[in-house]
C-alpha cells in the first residue's frame, strides 16, 4: 500500500475506536430506553441521575453508515454529504443526478 491510498483513506474514514463508541452508545439507549421512560415518568429524578450517562437519547450522534464521517450527515440517506455525492456520480443512487439548468 502506497502513501497516497493510505493517507486517502485516512481522510475518508472515521476512526475505528470513535465508530465502536456511537456502537456502544446506541447499545446503552436501546437497553436502558424502557427504564429511562419508567423513571421519568414516576418523576424520579435521582434514579435517573444513577443511570450511565451514555444511556441518554441526547449523546448520540448521527454518523455515516458508509464511512462514520460525523458531520455533514444527511438523514433521508443515512450517509454524509461526501459519500452522498460520490455516489451520486457515480449512479449508485437511483433517481439522483447532477442537477444543470
Amino acid at each position: 500500500m502506497d502513501l497516497d491510498s493510505h493517507s486517502q483513506k485516512s481522510k475518508d474514514m472515521a476512526k475505528e475506536s470513535m465508530k465502536a463508541r456511537e456502537r456502544k452508545r446506541e447499545a446503552l439507549v436501546e437497553k436502558y430506553a424502557e427504564k429511562r421512560k419508567a423513571l421519568k415518568e414516576a418523576g424520579d429524578w435521582d434514579a435517573l441521575q444513577k443511570l450511565p450517562k451514555n444511556s441518554s437519547k441526547v449523546r448520540l450522534h448521527n454518523r455515516c453508515n458508509l464511512t462514520g464521517r460525523p458531520r455533514g450527515y444527511m438523514r433521508q440517506f443515512g450517509i454524509s454529504r461526501v459519500t452522498f455525492r460520490e455516489m451520486a456520480l457515480s449512479g449508485k443512487i437511483p433517481g439522483i443526478k447532477k442537477s444543470s439548468w
